[in-house]
């Protein structure tokens, strides 16, 4: 007799969480319009890391201590800070100022294929057929929406670009490395770290870049713009992606950043008034066949015969 284990709806919690992180995470360009008509960049990222430290922080310790069990884990904390905040938002940021938005987007393709290479160089991560199917359906779906006839690739960009595909692997990095010790601590202390390490670099190099700004002078739709970077994109989108971190494959996790340029699209759509896209209808039925191929399961194994 075979005992197999139950099915029940919260094996279905992580990809909920993981689809509210992307609505946040597409939410961030259209609240960064509002943001960078008064803060550069730069202060902006300052404003995100120093907000979301401050939040974890507090959390963990109303919750419990922030203490890890060996000192190696800090070093491996302060690793995924760099891979996984430093570095992704500052070669983000200074890459995108030297290359065009298009030509971002469509290099972002390269995020879950580095995230999946890496997961399954390092053993956190099997390599499968329906995934790599699954991913190349769901990269050419971004890519058709974006339409590549609208990027341009030149020496003028090859600077920027290059620091973009830098972008896509060092998240891709600290999503694949990050997932033993994020399910060892949980959610909630493993991105206390993850900021607290940040911190140490986004806020200075933030407070510089805000010496610039009057910021007497800044309205108050700009500070509401910034508070919601710092609370949706930022606190609610890293702590909810890490918890699903912590529940699935790391492929699963980088598979869903597909969806954010549809999501983007979507919402300057309806919020910004952009026109629509016919192409955008395919792109959706690409995006969300891909998806599905990767995060679908297979049949599970029996756990014990009696």
């Amino acid at each position: 007799m075979k005992d197999l284990p139950i099915e029940t709806n919260e094996s279905y919690a992580p990809h909920v969480a993981l689809l509210a992180v992307q609505v946040m995470f597409g939410s961030a360009p259209i609240l960064g319009k509002f943001a960078l008509l008064a803060f550069p960049p730069l202060a902006i990222v300052g404003f995100r890391v120093a907000g979301a430290a401050l939040a974890f922080y507090f959390l963990q310790r109303f919750r419990g201590s922030l203490r890890l069990e060996k000192r190696s884990h800090y070093l491996y904390f302060a690793l995924f800070a760099c891979f996984g905040v430093i570095f992704n938002q500052l070669l983000f940021f200074k890459g995108l100022s030297l290359t065009t938005a298009t030509n971002t987007s469509l290099l972002a393709v390269m995020i879950p294929v580095f995230a999946i290479l890496v997961s399954v160089v390092i053993g956190n991560d099997k390599l499968t057929l329906l995934k790599i199917i699954g991913t190349i359906l769901a990269g050419g779906g971004v890519v058709y929406l974006i339409d590549p006839a609208n990027a341009s690739f030149s020496s003028a960009t090859t600077q920027g670009d290059i620091l973009i595909i830098l972008n896509s692997l060092s998240y891709a990095t600290y999503v694949a490395i990050s997932k033993k010790l994020i399910t060892h601590y949980g959610a909630l202390k493993s991105i206390a770290w993850l900021f607290l390490f940040a911190s140490i670099v986004n806020i200075p190099v933030g407070l510089f870049s805000l010496s610039t700004v009057d910021v007497s002078q800044v309205s108050s739709s700009a500070w509401l713009a910034v508070a919601a970077i710092v609370i949706f994109p930022t606190i609610l989108a890293y702590y909810w992606n890490a918890w699903a971190l912590a529940r699935v494959e790391p492929s699963i996790v980088a598979v869903y950043i597909y969806l954010q340029p549809l999501i983007g699209t979507l919402l300057a759509i309806f919020i910004l008034g952009e026109a629509w896209k016919p192409r955008i209808f395919l792109a959706m039925a690409l995006i969300f066949t891909g998806v599905f191929l990767v995060t679908r399961k297979r049949k599970r194994e029996v756990i014990s015969k009696l």
